[in-house]
Order: structure tokens, then C-alpha cells, then sequence
């Protein structure tokens, strides 16, 4: 199987993934549709890859870690002021190690975020597939999924699927 990453997020319609704050209370307000495709999604990978920025707010917003059933792995500048059972912390060289992970057998590699996480992976043309889901808001300001001095990078659109009033949105590099 060739493994492929995969930035799978949803984003304000203004593409913010979350308020200045780090909040991602927006994403309780809107009409979706059962799961929005995350189930789906999420039995086709078997890797999550996280930035520490992310992995530090998911611990603030839930005390049982979403990711135990995957092999989770927190990319950090660093690694030896952080331990947890469920993760596994690299400090090296991003695209070395997807390039690495992706000669291993396995399922597709969840790149969970954040933005400077993708943003790198971007840069780096280390990102596979787009998964998008757009929520039907703008928020104004906030962390925006794409940097102003993004990489240019080709995309093909595959899919589109609505979920209530979200429109999800796949796309592979070209």
C-alpha cells in the first residue's frame, strides 16, 4: 500500500482554524451533519501526526486523549521536557521523518495540525491529499490554516461532499 498524507481540518470560510486564543468553540455552532465524514475519515489512517502547539491545546480540552487507538506521533522542537504514554515526540528533520513513515506499511498519516505544522509540510511538498471541511462563518481573525507567504502548490479536486450548511472539500497535489 503506498501511504499518503493527509491534511484533514476544517477552517472558517475566511480560513482561520481557530480564534487568536487557540478557541475552537466555533465548531459547535454550526448545522452539520452527523459526524461530518470524521468516522469515515478516521478508519483510513493509522498514523496522527501533531504539532506540539496542538497536541498541548487537546490536552487542555479533553482529559481522554482522542488519538490512543492510533500511533501518535508530536513533532517539537522540544522533546525532552515532554512525556505521555500516547505519543511518541520527534525532534528532526519533518520531511525526513514523513518520507520515513511513508516507506512503512501501514494506512494513511493523519497530518492533524496545526498551522505551522502544514504550513512546513506544505513548504516541504510533503502533503499528499486536502481534506477541507469549510464552516459556514467568518471569524475575522484568528490562526489562519495557510500562511501569507504559503508555497505555491497545485491541487486537483477529487470530492466534494455537504455536510449540513459545511461544504468538505478533497483535493491531491499535483
Amino acid at each position: 500500500m503506498n501511504r499518503k498524507t493527509i491534511l484533514y481540518i476544517a477552517a472558517s470560510v475566511d480560513g482561520f482554524i481557530a480564534r487568536e486564543d487557540g478557541s475552537i468553540d466555533w465548531l459547535d455552532d454550526f448545522e452539520g451533519e452527523g459526524d461530518n465524514g470524521y468516522g469515515d475519515f478516521y478508519q483510513t489512517i493509522d498514523t496522527v501526526i501533531l504539532g506540539r502547539s496542538t497536541y498541548e491545546h487537546i490536552k487542555v480540552l479533553t482529559a481522554d486523549f482522542p488519538y490512543k487507538d492510533k500511533t501518535c506521533y508530536v513533532l517539537t522542537k522540544t522533546p525532552d521536557r515532554f512525556s505521555d504514554e500516547h505519543v511518541i515526540f520527534i525532534h528532526e528533520d519533518m520531511k525526513d521523518f514523513i518520507q520515513r513513515l511513508k516507506k512503512q506499511r501501514g494506512s494513511n498519516i493523519w497530518i492533524a495540525g496545526g498551522a505551522e505544522l502544514a504550513h512546513t509540510l506544505i513548504k516541504e511538498g510533503a502533503i499528499d491529499e486536502f481534506i477541507m471541511t469549510m464552516i459556514p462563518v467568518m471569524l475575522g481573525s484568528g490562526i489562519p490554516l495557510f500562511h501569507e507567504h504559503q508555497t505555491e502548490t497545485k491541487l486537483r479536486l477529487t470530492d466534494m461532499r455537504r455536510f449540513g450548511q459545511a461544504a468538505q472539500l478533497h483535493y491531491e497535489a499535483t
